[in-house]
């Protein structure tokens, strides 16, 4: 009977301290970047099909696994003509390159809610390694699902001509650092 005891209490403790999956809830999240247009204005972007989830076993996130996918094809900085030359050979050359994916590698907690998220991020045919900065915004449960939910500002630096990004492109006219920027919502599953 001892032996059967030590079995369950076994079974459950693993049980509690499995990963749980967070997938993101597309309608309240954004994915989006920007960069500086003649050294003067700030022009901004998004994706507007986009997918992601978070794993974690601990209440706290600090053993998350973040994982985001973006459709290249569904960039957006409102202005047709700038989408349709961005999707081109001289920028993202999207007929070839048609997914962004970005996987950590580590999710560290440094101080109260922020974190430091290092992982792979694969953008026109090149993985580099990038570290981003995340601040967990708050936990709630949704008052119409039920469901737990975790509120993650995401954001970050990048160089484009790391990944080969318009390099025909001159510095003064587009900038070469590029700012991401992601405001989500997950929902536990």
């Amino acid at each position: 009977m001892k032996r059967i005891s030590i079995f369950a209490t076994g079974l459950l403790l693993s049980v509690s301290s499995m990963a749980q999956t967070w997938s993101i809830d597309k309608a309240h999240s954004r994915i989006g970047f920007g960069i500086t247009h003649l050294g003067i204005n700030e022009i901004d972007g998004d994706f507007k099909v986009f997918d992601g989830k978070i794993t974690s076993a601990k209440g706290d996130f600090s053993d998350a696994t973040i994982e985001f996918s973006a459709d290249m094809n569904s960039i957006n900085t409102d202005v047709e003509a700038r989408d349709k030359h961005l999707k081109s050979a001289d920028f993202f050359d999207v007929a070839n390159n048609p997914t962004m994916t970005f996987k950590s590698t580590s999710f560290k907690k440094e101080k109260g809610n922020k974190y430091h998220v290092t992982g792979n991020l694969t953008m026109h045919g090149v993985t580099k390694l990038v570290t981003l900065e995340a601040v967990l915004v708050g936990t709630t449960v949704h008052p119409m699902t039920k469901k737990e939910m975790a509120g993650f500002r995401i954001t970050g630096i990048i160089n484009r001509m790391d990944f080969g990004v318009g390099s025909t492109m001159p510095g003064p006219m587009l900038a070469e650092q590029v700012e991401l920027q992601a405001n989500t919502e997950f929902s536990k599953d």
